[in-house]
Formats: structure tokens, C-alpha cells, sequence
């Protein structure tokens, strides 16, 4: 990043700026992977309409000059309810990889999810991390190449372990397909190596990494009541809530929508996540009044990397900060334990779905 970016986006006042500078800076496949979805991009585009369908019921005259982002998520105190969600092939945004990601989390305070189908590797982004990052890993292996990984993981110092359970076959994604896009020198939607093994994962694999490990597990990929009850059975920590972004399965309920459900049967055995389309400081507070204890960012760190490296996803952090601070305080709420389901109510959509639906104004950038 030059003196001039950082310096830019050092001034930046809106999220909005941020993707706007994104899709001047990236090259057009590097900002189509970002906006891709699956087949007719159904799911992407209702994890944006879910979240416009739902509007806020403020309280008024309340005292809320105490406003406190912090929660508590697996053990450990969160400077806000806000994770950096696992993304894949990083290198295709920004030449360092996960290396940015890393080192904002440990600037910002955050706790990122780092795939295992990125770069660099964990004796690199472990220490850039510190105590701020989580393993996410896909069953590329047989069950002792899986568990082996995750040993790994620990011993490197991850806070928990994620096994992403919700790719059993890579989505078509035909906005890449028809370009013939290649990512990670393979063409677009290919297998990586290992990745035959996905299909094969079951819940005794789980059963496996529990007894195996002593950090906290976390199942991402959980869309219904059924896995979640299966998820509490198999002693699961934390349940990830998430349709992959609608980058896989096409059709899928939206993101947000899948949480009271799953909060029903959960009923507090075990700790919640969700991601899925939040991009605002107004999303990620709808997550948490539905139930989620985090709310996972992916395609909005994915701007903020492409368009400024480490600054650029500290300076979205930031800004999130800004926005949830205010919404708080506009919901009449001083704590995020103070939010629950009387906060929210069903309401039309104001305009028809799109992928980047929740930055109006970008077109004036």
C-alpha cells in the first residue's frame, strides 16, 4: 500500500469508501470472486434480503451514555460481537495472503478464522495473530489427516478449532465458470487435493476431534434445527450458523433467518455464530438480537483487504465500531445482552436484493 492509500484510508469516514476503493483497486476476476455466488446467486442475494426484511423497535429514554461493545465468546472477553470470518484463497486479494488479516486482528483486537486453504502457513500467521485467531479447517483427509491438522493448530496456539462441515461438493459458481476463471492455478470450481474426502466426513468425525482436542470446537456450516440437535449431542462448543455466503448451495434460506430455529433447540448449550451477508453495524446487531454471540464478516474483510491491506481491515473495524456504537444507542441499549427478539420485527424490504445492496451510494464514489 502506498503513503497516499494509507493515507486515504486513514480519512475514510464510511464502509461505504472502503468497498468503493476495493472495486477501483482489484482486478475484475480478483472482485468477482469477492461477489460471487452460486448458480443463480439465490442464496447470496437472500442473505441480503432477510436482513432488509427485518426492522428495529427502539426503547426511548434511556440512559445510554454507558454504551459497552465487549461480549464474551468462548471463554475469552471481545472488544465488540464481530469476528473475521474464514476466507479461502486470500492471495487472489492481496499478495501477503492472510498475513494483513492476521496482523489486524492482533492490532484491532479481533478475532479472525483462518482457513486452511489459504496462505501463508500457521508458523507465519500464528505469531502475526497472537492470541486473536481460530483454525478453520475443511476434512481434506482421511480422519487422521484431520485430526493430525488440528493438533497442529492447537499446538500453534489456536483459540478454538472450526471444521467447516457444509462443502461436500464445490458449488458452481458460473459468473467464474463462464469466464474461465482459473484461482490458485487451477481452473475455477477444480479440486484441490484432498478435497474428494469432504464428501466423506461424518459425525463420528466430530466425535473424533472432541475427544481429541481441549480447545473449543466449533461446526460452521449448520442450517437447520436437526444438525444443531446433532451438533449438542456430538458435544459441540459453538454452533457457526452459515450458508457459505450463498457461494455453495443456491436456494438456501437467508442467513439470518436460520437463527430462531436453531436458537429454539440450542437454548443455551452451546454458543452461536452466524454469518451470511452482514455488512453494516445494523446487520451484525440483528444477529445478536436473534441470538448469535458473534457475527462473522467475510465478504466486507474480503473489500477491506483488496482494497487496503492490514489499514484498510483495521480502518472497517473501526468503522463497525462507529456504526454498532450508535445503533446501540439508537436502540436504547447499552450492552449486547440487552438485546433480544422484542428489538426486531418483520417489515418489507424498501428495495429489490442486490449483492451489494447494503452500500446505496456507491455508484457516487
Amino acid at each position: 500500500m502506498t503513503n497516499e492509500t494509507e493515507a486515504v484510508v486513514g480519512d475514510f469516514l464510511t464502509t461505504t469508501e472502503i468497498v468503493a476503493l476495493a472495486k477501483k483497486a482489484l482486478p475484475e476476476p480478483a472482485w468477482g470472486f469477492i461477489n460471487g455466488g452460486a448458480e443463480t446467486e439465490a442464496t447470496l442475494l437472500r442473505n441480503r434480503q432477510s436482513l432488509d426484511s427485518i426492522a428495529f423497535k427502539p426503547r426511548v429514554l434511556r440512559n445510554v451514555n454507558g454504551t459497552d461493545l465487549t461480549t464474551t465468546f468462548i471463554g475469552t472477553k471481545q472488544r465488540m460481537p464481530v469476528l473475521l470470518a474464514p476466507l479461502a484463497s486470500l492471495t487472489e486479494l492481496h499478495p501477503d495472503g492472510a498475513l494483513p488479516l492476521a496482523r489486524a486482528a492482533k492490532t484491532f483486537g479481533c478475532l479472525l478464522l483462518v482457513s486452511s486453504v489459504t496462505r501463508p502457513g500457521l508458523d507465519e500467521i500464528a505469531p502475526a495473530a497472537g492470541d486473536n485467531w481460530v483454525f478453520q479447517l475443511y476434512p481434506d483427509g482421511d480422519d487422521r489427516w484431520v485430526i493430525d491438522a488440528a493438533k497442529r493448530a492447537a499446538d500453534a496456539g489456536c483459540k478454538a478449532l472450526c471444521v467447516t462441515v457444509d462443502v461436500a461438493s464445490f458449488g458452481r459458481r458460473e459468473r467464474h465458470l463462464h469466464s474461465r476463471q482459473t484461482i490458485a492455478g487451477r481452473p475455477f470450481g477444480g479440486q484441490r487435493t484432498g478435497e474428494s474426502h469432504r464428501g466423506r466426513a461424518d459425525w463420528k468425525l466430530v466425535d473424533k476431534l472432541r475427544r481429541t482436542l481441549e480447545v473449543p470446537l466449533m461446526v460452521k456450516g449448520i442450517q437447520t434445527a436437526e444438525d444443531a440437535t446433532l451438533a449438542l449431542e456430538h458435544g459441540v462448543d459453538v454452533i457457526y450458523v452459515s450458508n457459505h455466503g450463498g457461494r455453495q448451495l443456491d436456494h438456501a434460506r437467508g442467513a439470518i433467518d436460520l437463527l430462531p430455529e436453531i436458537v429454539a433447540v440450542v437454548g443455551g448449550k452451546a454458543e452461536l455464530v452466524v454469518d451470511g451477508g452482514f455488512m453494516r453495524g445494523t446487520d451484525i446487531l440483528k444477529g445478536v438480537a436473534r441470538g448469535a454471540a458473534m457475527v462473522g464478516i467475510g465478504r466486507l474483510q474480503a473489500f477491506a483487504l483488496g482494497a487496503a491491506g492490514e489499514r484498510g481491515v483495521v480502518r472497517l473495524l473501526e468503522l463497525l465500531e462507529v456504526e454498532l456504537r450508535v445503533t446501540m444507542k439508537l436502540l436504547g441499549v447499552n450492552r449486547c445482552a440487552e438485546l433480544d427478539s422484542t428489538y426486531l420485527q418483520p417489515a418489507p424490504a424498501v428495495v429489490a436484493p442486490r449483492s451489494l445492496g447494503a452500500f446505496p451510494l456507491l455508484d457516487t464514489l
